[in-house]
């Protein structure tokens, strides 16, 4: 493998160093994650200064660690050598040493703070009694591990010395630092939290009923929205000839004529398009599975993409990194950055430039072209019929019937 990238002199070098029964695989490793030529051959030059630094510095193998790469990388920054990618190569290829069991992996250490012994036990509970998803236990703990630290500081953690005054002091402080989303998930966290501890008898009283409500109005808002032409602006504007766009288009696809959630285009799989069937298997909220039509635009854009602009890789989801390592996107809100991307792109500035724009654009424009709410909410899948309501208010023909006529003078 290594004598497709150097030239045979120093591929014995490297093949008698320290490094030289790992290269190979590791090499072919980068290659199946589609990293080019001159990235392979940069990897490999710097995994030779590597080398030659553990040597100078007396050490083995085995002696690799996070913290020798450290070291290494900041005598190189030191000489002017490092490079953008440097640090990550490096770590690859560590990672790459232990799976194949040349390097001992470090014990994990376990913190035994009252803090993090805290953080454990809330995080079984909301895990193990609750069932509650990764990104929401944790999204718990930000607003709990924040008042723990604001009230007690470097003092001991009692949770048992906790007071309403402390709650509601913690709320005035940052209840308005984002908006009502914010608030509300703060909340709930914190009344959460607070039932875990009287329910595991950590307090004597159960202090979540001293947690204030946020005042909100159910409906209040109006859902943020584009209009029919200017989703068609939109999916215009990344109708163009390169591996980026051509994948984004099929995105905006999903997103406009389906009304799918970021999430659920992260999460979509080769597997979960069948192609006989004309179908779209969508993992929404709630561990559901889904079965929706594919339209004849958004298979085309799919059919494009993969044929033509998906680059060859080892994993199976859908939408992949152009750029290597090709993988999978690493969050929901890579898919709002490309939304937001191309609103600009084609000219537009909305209030609202996520993703989720375009879900409440084509239940919109269903409800305009004539749809029930019933249809909306089967198209949306919403779970519950009251969860489509908020589109009526943008009803303004159906809405403008039932207007009252404004009272004249003496009338």
């Amino acid at each position: 493998m290594l004598e497709k990238f150097l030239p045979n002199r120093t591929v014995e070098r490297l093949n008698g160093g320290l490094f030289g029964p790992y290269l190979d695989s590791f090499v072919a490793s980068l290659c199946r994650w589609g990293f080019t030529r001159s990235t392979v051959q940069a990897r490999l030059r710097l995994l030779h200064d590597l080398e030659r630094w553990l040597r100078r510095q007396r050490l083995a193998l085995v002696d690799l660690h996070e913290q020798a790469i450290s070291l290494f990388l900041e005598d190189r920054r030191r000489k002017g050598r490092n490079g953008k990618g440097d640090a990550r190569a490096a770590r690859d290829f560590l990672r790459h040493l232990r799976e194949a069991g040349a390097v001992r992996a470090l014990e994990p250490t376990v913190d035994e703070s009252p803090l993090a012994i805290l953080r454990r036990q809330y995080e079984s509970h909301l895990t193990k009694e609750r069932g509650l998803a990764p990104a929401t236990v944790t999204g718990y703990w930000c607003f709990v591990r924040r008042l723990l630290v604001e009230r007690f500081g470097d003092a001991p953690i009692r949770v048992g010395d906790l007071a309403p005054d402390d709650i509601s002091d913690f709320l005035l402080r940052h209840a308005r630092s984002g908006g009502i989303g914010v608030a509300k998930l703060m909340v709930t966290a914190l009344r959460s939290f607070f039932r875990f501890l009287f329910l595991h008898g950590k307090t004597e009283t159960n202090l979540a009923g001293a947690v204030p409500t946020v005042p909100e109005w159910r409906l209040a808002g109006v859902p943020k929205y584009l209009t029919p032409e200017e989703v068609e602006r939109v999916v215009r504007s990344c109708e163009r000839d390169t591996p980026v766009a051509r994948r984004n288009h099929a995105i905006i696809l999903l997103l406009a004529r389906l009304g799918l959630r970021a999430g659920e285009v992260v999460a979509l799989d080769l597997e979960d398009v069948d192609w006989r069937a004309g179908e779209l298997r969508v993992r929404g909220k709630g561990c559901q599975h889904d079965r929706l039509p594919l339209p004849v635009d958004v298979g085309e854009a799919l059919a494009r993409y993969l044929r033509h602009y998906r680059p060859p890789c080892v994993t199976r989801r859908l939408f992949v990194r152009i750029k290597a390592p090709h993988r999978g996107f690493a969050h929901p809100s890579t898919v709002s950055t490309i939304v937001c991307h191309i609103l600009s792109r084609a000219g537009l500035s909305p209030n609202f430039k996520g993703a989720h724009v375009l879900r409440h654009s084509l239940a919109t424009g269903m409800l305009r072209s004539g749809a029930s709410l019933d249809e909306i909410g089967e198209v949306l899948r919403h779970r519950a019929a009251n969860t489509t309501e908020i589109y009526a208010k943008v009803d303004v023909r159906g809405l403008r019937s039932l207007a009252l006529p404004w009272p004249t003078e003496g009338g």
